[in-house]
């Protein structure tokens, strides 16, 4: 077998590059997202030294793109989609056109034909799906009204897209042979297009709202939590790659569709633990992909373009998104997140510029302004974020952060208690004793736990109960940590805990927290975190049994 395969030399390099350049940045106190460009440079055909395969890392991307849209469809709801569709689809519109307006503008100015303008243009118009949802959960906005209505304004611009490139290789016939179309070339694609887009969507909601939920209550039934991580995987997946292959829809679309169906059933936030760590690394493979593509000789040799080109994506389309919230009502704080978050470009400006070079509609310096603009972009973009969304003086600094559903109604949301109450971390064994003991005291309680059934078990004793996984800061909130008197962590492990721990104290300073532990390792290491206290099972079986002997021999001595 070889010991070197493109493939594997290509994640490792991503990664191992990626990470180096990530944490340099850190350091200098940059985004990390700028050392994962310089890493795809590095890597890239571009430079000197090793040289990635660029084919494969746009693949290992495309993963990363499709889990990212795959878990904001699982906090996306039909209802969320539905309630922000009268700013999302016409701001959406009017933003592409005016930001295609202003490529044709520049186009013109370079001496490209009207065609290529407009190529360019709808290339700049369109914002990266992983940049933005990055920006949004760094911040934790995807769900409060300003974030629903920037991942709505997403969407819109992904359907535009995917009618865009049906439209191109038309409208390149067209001119090729003007004589020999009419409008009916025009209006089969675009119908036949209309049609597969709709009968995607109604398969979804007709067919993926039964079977998708089905599917993994019964693995979930199996007790397997590797099935269920692989059951999550394979339906973000499977049907991203289904949309794309029989309804011509884009990955990101499908995945976010399959993510809305499954947010709707009572698993959603566990599907959401088991998807992070690898929607995080492959969102990761993405920029490093981009940096590839990139020749920086360009900046040398056309400056000012490129500074244009930065120019209508940074201002001109931020500009023209700022002024169209704000005239559909929304205070300043709205529209400045939608500006943000839409001041930048990426994977679908690629697809388009391809199309149109292979198309030989566009020359290709496009693709090189296209790729300078997407780099500069995304790296002004954190810059950005961080300055327009300063707390306004007259302006509240956040939205109240919309409620997760409860379990398929069955599990109810923490009650605000008449007095400070106490959360509870793990129902198992351990946590199911307190529970009860606390109960009979009488005092307020909140269970938090990442099995359904035993979360499920919880609610059926009374428990004010949360079904999601306490290392979440969102699940903590849920739970009323910032209002606990006291945390008690009863999962069994024990550096888990500690990262919960952590997570407690930035949200609330001061609580108490007692936390379970099975070694020596784990109680240093929650001590050092400033768990107050500690409990080791073996620890404190070995006192007891002690006192019970030595009790026993004292009752002896005295008779």
């Amino acid at each position: 077998m070889p010991h070197y395969t493109p493939l594997i030399a290509t994640i490792v390099a991503g990664f191992v590059v990626s990470f180096i350049m990530g944490a340099i940045a850190m350091r200098l106190r940059v985004s990390p997202i700028a050392g994962y460009l310089l890493a795809g440079v590095l890597v890239g055909p571009f430079t000197p030294g090793f040289v990635a395969d660029t084919n494969l890392a746009n693949e290992l991307a495309e993963i990363g793109v499709i889990l990212l849209m795959f878990g904001v469809g699982l906090h996306f709801s039909l209802k969320d989609l539905l309630s922000v569709r009268r700013i999302a689809v016409p701001g959406a519109i009017a933003q592409i056109a005016t930001a295609t307006l202003l490529g044709m503008g520049l186009a013109w100015a370079l001496g490209w034909d009207p065609l290529a303008g407009f190529g360019f243009g709808l290339a700049l118009s369109v914002a990266s799906t992983v940049v933005l949802l990055r920006a949004l959960q760094s911040r934790d906005l995807v769900e409060t009204e300003r974030g629903r209505i920037a991942v709505g304004w997403l969407i819109v611009e992904d359907l535009v897209m995917v009618l865009a490139l049906v439209l191109l290789p038309v409208l390149a016939g067209m001119v090729r042979n003007p004589a020999g179309t009419g409008i009916l070339t025009l209006a089969l694609p675009l119908g036949l297009t209309f049609l597969k887009v709709g009968a995607f969507v109604a398969l979804m909601l007709i067919v993926g709202r039964r079977v998708i939920p089905w599917a993994l209550h019964w693995v979930v039934h199996t007790g397997s939590r590797e099935l269920f991580r692989l059951a999550v995987l394979a339906i973000a997946l499977g049907v991203a790659a289904g949309s794309a292959f029989i309804f011509d829809v884009s990955f990101a679309l499908g995945a976010f569709f399959a993510g809305m169906i499954l947010g709707e059933t009572p698993l959603s936030r566990r599907a959401t633990e088991e998807t992070l760590p690898l929607r995080d690394a492959f969102a990761v493979l993405f920029f490093v992909s981009v940096g590839m593509l990139f020749d920086p000789r360009v900046v040398i040799e056309q400056p000012l373009p490129v500074l244009a080109t930065v120019f209508i994506i940074v201002l001109g389309k931020s500009v023209a998104a700022f002024y169209l919230v704000r005239a559909f009502g929304y205070n300043k704080l709205t529209a400045t997140t939608v500006a943000a978050s839409l001041a930048q470009i990426g994977e679908f400006s690629f697809i388009l510029a391809t199309l149109g070079i292979g198309l030989g509609i566009m020359p290709e310096s496009a693709r090189d302004l296209i790729l300078a603009g997407a780099i500069f972009s995304i790296v002004l973009n954190p810059v950005i974020f961080s300055y327009i969304l300063r707390k306004p003086k007259d302006e509240p600094t956040e939205e109240p952060i919309a409620a997760e559903e409860p379990l398929a109604a069955t599990l109810a949301p923490a009650a605000e208690p008449s007095r400070a109450h106490i959360l509870l971390i793990g129902y198992g064994r351990v946590g199911q004793l307190l529970a009860a003991q606390l109960k009979a005291r009488d005092e307020p309680l909140t269970v938090i736990e990442s099995d359904e059934e035993k979360a499920r078990a919880a609610e059926q004793e009374g428990h004010a109960t949360i079904y999601g996984n306490g290392i979440d800061s969102r699940i903590l909130l849920a739970g009323g940590v910032d209002r606990a008197s006291a945390l008690l962590i009863a999962i069994p492990e024990g550096f888990d805990a500690g990262v919960i721990a952590e997570k407690a104290r930035n949200l609330k300073p001061g609580i108490r927290i007692i936390a379970r532990a099975h070694s020596d390792a784990e109680v240093e290491h929650l001590t050092r975190l400033g768990v107050g206290d500690v409990v080791m099972g073996e620890h404190t079986l070995a006192m007891k049994m002690l006192d019970l002997a030595c009790s026993q021999r004292t009752l002896r001595a005295m008779t």
